[in-house]
């Protein structure tokens, strides 16, 4: 809701353990609460911007005003919930083809039709190599200075310097191909070229009853 422009996906999981109907019921009440969301939200904003510009000095509030009145004209897409069984793979592939064709939309997505300079593709398939090399550590973390001297020592991108190269990780990051946190201080110079690492550690930390589960060893 705070990201401008946003396309939401919502996803349904353990339909195995659901009876048809119960599917059904539940994806109507999923959608309908994000509905009565979406609308308490955008009630509450004007609610908030009323009384910013009834207060008796409104030119205090000025940067707050603004800042809501952005949130207020920022859109959200709520495509149709996708029901899926985990434990079935035909639903797993039926999810990604559905993610496929949203993501093609160019309603939805207009930049979807943006032509990439080769030095992207180029680049894509050189840290691809990287991180399939034997040499890879498993964790597939790499400093980001060193990424940039591997790369460059490839013929056709001797040139790379760290500022196209920071533009094109920035790509490559929101397609998910590596994760790269330019946003974080302490991980801003740090690479991860194989994302599902990332993963492992997440579910090995955050893990439903992880605190039950804790207390019970004695």
């Amino acid at each position: 809701m705070r990201v401008p422009n946003s396309v939401v996906l919502p996803v349904g999981t353990h339909v195995d353990c659901c009876r048809e109907e119960e599917v059904e019921e539940k994806r109507h009440d999923i959608m309908a609460k994000i509905a009565a969301m979406q609308a308490e939200r955008k009630s509450n904003l004007a609610h908030f911007i009323n009384n910013l510009e009834g207060s008796e000095e409104p030119k205090f509030y000025v940067d707050q005003w603004e800042r809501l009145k952005e949130m207020e004209s920022c859109t959200l897409t709520i495509l149709n919930l996708v029901a899926v069984n985990c434990t079935d793979h035909r639903d797993i592939k039926k999810l990604e083809a559905t993610i496929l064709e949203h993501v093609k939309n160019e309603k939805l997505f207009p930049e979807v039709v943006r032509v990439l300079p080769p030095v992207y593709r180029q680049v894509e398939a050189a840290i691809v190599d990287i991180a399939q090399s034997e040499e890879m550590a498993d964790h597939g973390m790499m400093d980001l200075q060193y990424l940039l001297s591997r790369l460059s020592q490839c013929k056709h991108l001797a040139n790379l310097g760290r500022e196209l190269l920071q533009d094109i990780l920035r790509y490559l990051h929101r397609i998910g191909l590596l994760v790269w946190y330019e946003e974080i201080k302490h991980l801003e110079s740090t690479v991860f070229l194989q994302p599902t690492f990332l993963i492992t550690m997440f579910k090995l930390l955050v893990r439903y009853r992880l605190v039950q589960q804790l207390e019970s060893i004695s």
